[in-house]
């Protein structure tokens, strides 16, 4: 009833040539790769992180990831946090680092059947501020409070973020983390900068903003009349109490007064200077009238006609 067991040595060895095919046949191999796929007991590819790009970066900066066993449900995990994750395929992934201050973190991928990569220390920098504009760039050296306020716009600015003007600290008012207002101190004409500093020392590129402080009149009107005198009234901008009023070639200036002389120009304030002219006559006459500010800038010369 029973078949006789065969002896050992009475099985025929088997050609090597017929093993390669079968177990060529029973190894998963990676068709795009080229390469067997590391897959553990339980069936799963491991999660593998095999380069960081770039290896530090600030919040809300872009990084990738390659490595492999990567799928849609597969999430980066830096710190505390879970990053913003776009799985670009099987290889590669990116994600955004979160608003978290700087430093050293672990950063490890974790999948949603429950693999982990190996963790990593990744670097997270400060906040680099970036400014694209101030509102106004341009401002005259004689204005009110109200009008030498300049917002500076751009983004990643902080509550302690400090504004650089010419270099030096000024007083700063945070407005958002893209706007923050200054107040621009009373200082020469001309072009200035503007930077906007973080904490940690990133600091952002420079600004120009121009201060006009060259003297302009918009207009000359006649005011009250004495027995042998008029006041003849200088409007404009930018007027100094050191400014010279020229008449006909002939200058005044209010800050040195020559008691000799009967015609002289009293500063009002940076928008007015009065003339007190001593016609010879009633008749009017053409003459003309400028203004030069100490640093020799100078006003239009403007044609009167007046006593």
């Amino acid at each position: 009833m029973f078949s006789k067991i065969k002896k050992l040595n009475e099985f025929r060895p088997v050609s090597a040539m017929l093993l390669v095919p079968l177990l060529l046949l029973i190894m998963p191999w990676n068709i795009a790769a080229g390469q067997p796929l590391d897959i553990r007991a339980n069936g799963r590819v491991p999660v593998t992180i095999l380069s960081i790009i770039p290896s530090q970066a600030e919040p809300g900066m872009s990084v990738t990831l390659y490595g492999s066993g990567f799928n849609d449900a597969t999430h980066v995990l830096i710190g505390p946090m879970e990053a913003q994750t776009n799985v670009l395929g099987p290889k590669q992934l990116s994600f955004e680092i979160p608003d978290l201050a700087p430093g050293l973190y672990g950063l490890f991928v974790r999948r949603d059947d429950g693999a982990v990569s190996k963790g990593y220390r990744f670097s997270i920098t400060p906040r680099t501020p970036s400014v694209t504009s101030l509102t106004p760039d341009k401002i005259f050296a004689c204005t009110t409070n109200e009008e030498r306020e300049v917002v500076i716009s751009g983004s990643n600015f902080l509550r302690s973020s400090q504004v650089l003007f010419d270099g030096a600290v000024i007083k700063s008012r945070f407005e958002s983390s893209e706007a923050i207002a200054i107040h621009i101190p009373r200082i020469a004409g001309g072009l200035h900068t503007v930077q906007v500093k973080n904490p940690g020392g990133t600091l952002s590129s420079s600004l120009a903003l121009f201060i006009d402080s060259k003297p302009e009149i918009t207009g000359i009107i006649q005011g009250e009349n004495y027995v042998n005198y008029y006041d003849l009234i200088i409007e404009g901008r930018n007027l100094q109490s050191s400014s010279k009023v020229v008449v006909e070639g002939k200058s005044m200036t209010a800050s040195a007064v020559n008691p000799v002389e009967r015609e002289k120009v009293i500063y009002v304030d940076c928008n007015r200077i009065i003339y007190q002219r001593h016609p010879y006559d009633s008749a009017e006459k053409s003459f003309t009238v400028q203004v030069i500010n100490p640093n020799g800038e100078s006003s239009e010369v403007i044609q009167v006609s007046a006593p």
